[in-house]
């Protein structure tokens, strides 16, 4: 959603207030930024993680009221976050059925000799059963998915027999007791939690909920994130580009990423470098949005005026992150206006993000996508690493992190990994090539070609 800013009346109209904020009067105390950016120790990625997460946990501990609900049909709550838990009305499978094609018979009344010759008296298929049992000794041709018919307790499959109209013949030894028969209730028993609130709903979630016959369910309001990016240079693509200027990349990479992750964008355009209308955009978006990012004007330059208009619309700290590309984040909240539509002494979290675009993309992945997911109240959704050998040489130097943009492929029974683009924190068209980014410690020295590195792949985040 495009916000237009001219008109910060207009700015409110047509949006209902955020489903919660945060008090303030149990609000976090935060160091003095200049200490914060003069301090000479850096911080780590998974130290600013651990902090981030603190932060969070006493802003939604402090909240007053939970993300509103709605109710909405299967077809419509792709990606949502589930407002309850969803327990089981029946039991999946519904019944006692066969895993695959074959011939379904009692094994304990398997005549002797060898090979086993049963009659077939009838047939079994998904949605149309035997009528009635079937004796010791008989078997039932079956279908996958089909219902064992009563008196019948394992299946031999049809790959393992020999097949005529009448009779079926396998070995004995080809198959067990109880073999490729699936049970009722073996993946949900009635009453039992399908789905525990805070599930983000994907795909295979939303199958669960329709066979368990549910029609509709109850999810949270979509997280409304505002996102802005700062700069006088800055312009929108389509405009002219005077001299100087650069297009606004890195607000468009944000949007989309909060769009992958199911979060409801509040695109808040370009601010220029004024302190003033800084200010105004922060009081907006604060009144609009759960969440607040902007892009760019938190490092010490002379230009960079976020932190100044933060200071004066909540609190904030600035960290120097171990992290390359990365070092300038900002994290902090900002106080919602008391106003028609809110409560005094409320806040939301605030995320100041590098202008860099690969800064941008990695200080997303590795902090602000696990804080948005806790603000959505959704359940935690780590993202899996993976070791991969390397097929070059990565020059790195010990005493921070590093974030390299990669394309990964399978190799046999793993993977391998290399490096892509450019390895400016500026260029985009590694971002385009990468697959996956290379994650590496902050002790560790150079990489050579053939050593181990953990990779995290982008998730559907790019």
């Amino acid at each position: 959603m495009r916000v237009a800013r001219a008109d910060p009346v207009g700015l409110a109209a047509g949006h209902d207030a955020p489903g919660h904020s945060f008090s303030l009067s149990q609000r976090i105390v935060m160091p003095d930024p200049s200490r914060a950016l003069s301090g000479n120790s850096d911080l780590s990625p998974d130290a600013a993680h651990r902090l981030i997460a603190t932060r969070l946990a006493v802003l939604c501990d402090a909240r007053g009221a939970a993300l509103s609900t709605e109710r909405l049909p299967l077809a419509q709550a792709l990606d949502r976050v589930l407002a309850d838990d969803v327990v089981a009305p029946i039991d999946v499978p519904a019944h006692d059925n066969s895993a695959m094609d074959g011939y379904a018979f009692a094994h304990a009344g398997l005549p002797d000799g060898e090979p086993v010759s049963l009659p077939v008296v009838g047939r079994a298929l998904a949605g149309r059963p035997h009528d009635g049992d079937v004796g010791r000794g008989m078997a039932v041709r079956i279908m996958t998915g089909a219902a064992m018919p009563e008196g019948t307790d394992t299946v031999v499959p049809i790959e393992a027999a020999t097949c005529s109209p009448a009779r079926v013949q396998f070995a004995r030894a080809a198959v067990r007791p109880g073999a490729n028969r699936r049970h009722a209730g073996e993946d949900w028993a009635r009453g039992d939690i399908a789905l525990p609130a805070g599930t983000v709903l994907r795909p295979p979630a939303l199958g669960v909920l329709a066979s368990l016959g549910i029609a509709s369910v109850a999810v949270r309001r979509r997280l409304r994130v505002a996102v802005f990016s700062t700069g006088d240079e800055l312009r929108e693509p389509g405009d002219a580009l005077p001299a100087g200027a650069i297009y606004d990349s890195n607000r468009f990479n944000l949007l989309a990423m909060l769009r992958r992750l199911g979060v409801e964008p509040l695109d808040l355009g370009i601010v220029p470098d004024d302190p003033a209308a800084l200010r105004q955009v922060l009081v907006d978006a604060a009144r609009l949005a759960d969440a607040v990012i902007t892009s760019g004007g938190v490092s010490a330059g002379d230009a960079d005026h976020v932190r100044a208009a933060v200071a004066a619309s909540g609190e904030v700290e600035y960290w120097k992150l171990a992290l390359r590309p990365g070092r300038p984040f900002a994290f902090g909240t900002l106080r919602v206006p008391a106003d028609a539509t809110a409560q005094p002494r409320q806040s939301v979290p605030f995320f100041g993000l590098p202008g860099n675009p690969a800064a941008v993309v990695a200080t997303f992945y590795l902090l602000v996508r696990d804080a948005l997911l806790r603000l959505a109240q959704a359940r935690a959704e780590p993202v899996p690493r993976v070791p991969a050998t390397t097929t070059a040489a990565l020059p790195k130097r010990a005493g921070r992190a590093e974030v390299i943009r990669a394309r990964a492929q399978r190799d046999g029974g793993g993977w391998t990994v290399a490096p892509v683009g450019s390895p400016s924190s500026g260029a985009l068209n590694a971002m385009v090539q990468a697959n996956c980014l290379v994650l590496l410690e902050a002790e560790r020295a150079a990489v050579n070609a053939g050593d181990t590195v953990d990779v995290t792949f982008f998730d559907g985040l790019l």
